[in-house]
């Protein structure tokens, strides 16, 4: 196993994924103003140094811009989001099937959200420790999927222009196969893990998430492998995740384990989320997609941090 601490050079530290839309905010919408991500961030900054945003696009300009000003200690992962350049036929979420039109125009957006993150990885490089080429894009259920050779020559065009880690955020599972081409180029994987997604039971929970961890590895032993995503809904509607099994409790539950457990082994583990996110998924209240923050919307902190705000820790 590969320590990615030590082969980056980079202070072992805790880290977080943050999207700061509030109730009535999404993105290519109304966005969260420099106040409101300098609120969050003043919350985040005494528990977590890294922080993984997921596009270049106006928000994480902001959360730049607040993390040079008011000179906080945050280093962040920055993602670019790239969109469908292909159809999914097998999406199981209603998407993944657009007009070719479409498709085109994204191509061309990808581009330019590649060259974005070039420029912005260069102009910042005292606040981005690292780069992802793309959030879950070649996943067999994903809606917006891109070719892994488009993103192998992402990759291969980012590293000639900066002097940071390059990455792709995905499943654990395509790093098993198909993406064996990328994971030649990128300097460390990035997987993700939710054991509740595959009907888990929480006390099942950790087990599961070391042995997805411990087989993509084991595939690559001189690559660091960096859980960018792994966390525990507490509410659902029963969409792909059974009411059951949610509860802030059971979030307490995983979250502590899954510290433990990357703070003893030396891995760099991203929990998922911050803050709960309205816009996200289905109108439905309980839908998913909208409960995996450590936080509530309106920023007050669910079980798992009523009594951890006031510990200072990285």
């Amino acid at each position: 196993m590969t320590d990615f601490f030590k082969q980056f050079k980079l202070p072992v530290a805790k880290a977080i994924c943050y999207s700061g839309f509030r109730n009535g905010q999404q993105p290519g919408g109304i966005i969260p103003s420099y106040e409101e991500v300098k609120e969050d961030l003043l919350l985040l900054k005494p528990h977590w140094s890294y922080l993984r945003l997921y596009d270049c696009d106006e928000h994480a300009r902001t959360v730049i811009e607040v993390i040079r000003k008011e000179q906080l200690n945050i280093k962040l992962m920055l993602g670019a989001y790239i969109e469908a350049e292909m159809n999914n036929q097998g999406c199981p979420w209603g998407g993944g099937v657009y007009e070719e039109i479409e498709l085109i125009k994204n191509h061309k957006s990808n581009d330019q959200k590649i060259d974005r993150l070039i420029e912005w990885a260069n102009q910042y490089p005292d606040i981005i420790f690292s780069v992802s080429v793309g959030n879950e894009a070649c996943v067999e259920w994903t809606d917006h999927f891109v070719p892994v050779n488009r993103v192998v020559e992402f990759a291969k065009r980012i590293k000639k222009h900066i002097s940071q880690p390059v990455t792709f955020c995905e499943n654990y599972v395509p790093w098993l196969n198909y993406l064996k081409p990328l994971a030649e180029v990128v300097d460390f994987i990035s997987i993700h893990t939710y054991p509740v997604w595959e009907y888990k039971h929480i006390h099942e929970a950790i087990e599961y998430t070391i042995s997805n961890y411990n087989t993509v590895a084991s595939q690559y032993p001189n690559k660091p492998i960096v859980i960018t995503e792994a966390g525990w809904a507490t509410n659902s509607n029963g969409r792909g995740i059974d009411p059951e099994h949610v509860s802030e409790l059971n979030q307490k539950i995983y979250f502590e384990d899954l510290m433990e457990w990357s703070i003893k082994n030396n891995i760099l583990t991203f929990f998922f989320e911050a803050f709960d996110e309205k816009w996200k998924g289905s109108s439905h209240p309980l839908e998913p997609e909208k409960h995996w923050g450590i936080f509530k919307a309106d920023r007050t902190p669910k079980l798992v941090f009523e009594n951890r705000l006031n510990d200072i820790t990285v």
